[in-house]
């Protein structure tokens, strides 16, 4: 069963590898099909009932702001977290959980494009406030540009490879940009403060708290002039 759930749209970041599109565009902003990426998630988010919104920015953010507005031509209510300078995906949470609330939320990078069906971060936000794990990742086949991945997944659960015993290793699946998290999770992080998300995550997965799901739909990390150009060739008709 579903529950309300907000999302937080990661749009901060300065985009260097995307040089020189996002010197005067930010990366959030650029656009497949005639679209920007972050329009995709936000008709996305509405479609499946998620219409609270919140979106950080940093470099170029006031662009973000004119472009989007409040989001109620979308169907959405969005309200920014401007952190001035990029506080790295787990700062950059912390920074907006007075925006947040309480109850677990989803966080999505911008910079991707995904097929996966939002409706299910409500199922899972559900899940995640009735088992008590810290957060849900869904991850994706591995990339050419990150062939080995970032995690193990078996039966629903989230490995990390790199402390495992197993041998041989556990085959490894790459994280999507797409999660649910407790607001707990981010709760030492001092407000304003740089700090990646990578190393929370890892902590709570070697305590048994991260659960997970494997998307095989279309993802695409849209992290160059060249990927963006093979994604637009994909998705235009």
């Amino acid at each position: 069963m579903g529950v309300s759930v907000k999302a937080m749209l990661l749009a901060a970041g300065r985009g260097e590898r995307m040089r020189p599109l996002t010197d005067h565009t930010p990366k959030p902003l650029l656009e497949v099909a005639g679209k920007a990426l972050i329009v995709w998630h936000i008709e996305n988010l509405v479609r499946a009932g998620i219409r609270d919104l919140v979106i950080n920015h940093a470099h170029l953010g006031a662009l973000i702001e004119t472009a989007l507005g409040d989001g109620s031509r979308f169907g959405a209510h969005i309200r920014y977290s401007s952190e001035g300078k990029a506080l790295e995906t787990a700062g950059g949470i912390a920074y907006a959980l007075p925006l947040l609330g309480d109850e677990p939320f989803a966080v999505i990078n911008s910079d991707i494009f995904c097929d996966y069906d939002f409706a299910r971060l409500r199922e899972r936000a559900a899940g995640l406030k009735a088992n008590g794990d810290a957060a849900h990742l869904v991850l994706v086949d591995n990339p050419p540009q990150h062939p080995n991945g970032d995690f193990g997944l078996a039966d629903s659960r989230v490995s990390d490879p790199r402390s495992s015993v197993l041998s041989p290793q556990p085959s490894t699946l790459t994280f999507s940009g797409i999660g649910i998290y407790q607001p707990a999770l981010f709760n030492g992080i001092p407000r304003g403060n740089i700090a990646p998300l990578a190393p929370l995550l890892r902590a709570q997965i070697s305590l048994g708290k991260v659960s997970g799901e494997h998307h095989r739909g279309l993802w695409a990390d849209v992290g160059t002039p060249e990927r963006l150009a093979e994604l637009d060739r994909q998705l235009s008709p």
